[in-house]
């Protein structure tokens, strides 16, 4: 056989095998939906979307030294404190490293009963608040998301319980 077209095949199947490489790359690749990368919210309540995967990975640490690992076939609901996080899904192949923020709100109501008053943190972050009456403190108590407190007072100052 002549040089000349042992070179041919050999570029033909080089070229090939390249294109083949390309589509697997492409089709294993996961598609990553929502959310998207830098999401920021007050809302604790994430939702991701995604295809081609199966594990989700979330850290606080970029480098994923200890990821927490939820297995899922379909979408997925994840529940946030306030902070930093960085997230992937791995299929076939890993996503790209993206980052979501949960920004801290304070949101303290005051509701009036039958008794006197209920304070009730509405926010997203435990609340330590401090309880005044005519101008003097009278102490404080702490309030998890969403709990109530019956309290007697003028005032009441909700801070970031830490």
């Amino acid at each position: 056989m002549n040089k000349k077209y042992i070179l041919i095949i050999d570029a033909i199947l080089i070229l090939g095998s390249l294109s083949a490489v390309f589509v697997f790359v492409n089709y294993a690749q996961p598609l990553v939906i929502a959310p998207i990368d830098n999401y920021e919210s007050s809302n604790n309540t994430v939702l991701f979307e995604f295809s081609k995967a199966e594990l989700i990975l979330i850290d606080e640490n970029i480098e994923f030294t200890s990821p927490r690992e939820i297995y899922v076939e379909d979408n997925l609901v994840v529940n946030f404190k306030p902070g930093i996080y960085y997230w992937k899904v791995v299929g076939a192949l890993e996503s790209d490293i993206r980052q979501l923020t949960i920004n801290s709100e304070i949101d303290l109501q005051l509701k009036e009963t039958n008794e006197g008053y209920s304070v009730v943190n509405s926010g997203n972050t435990p609340l330590r608040v401090e309880l005044y009456e005519n101008g003097a403190y009278t102490g404080e108590i702490i309030l998890d998301v969403d709990e109530s407190s019956g309290v007697e007072g003028d005032k009441f100052v909700g801070r970031e319980d830490e």
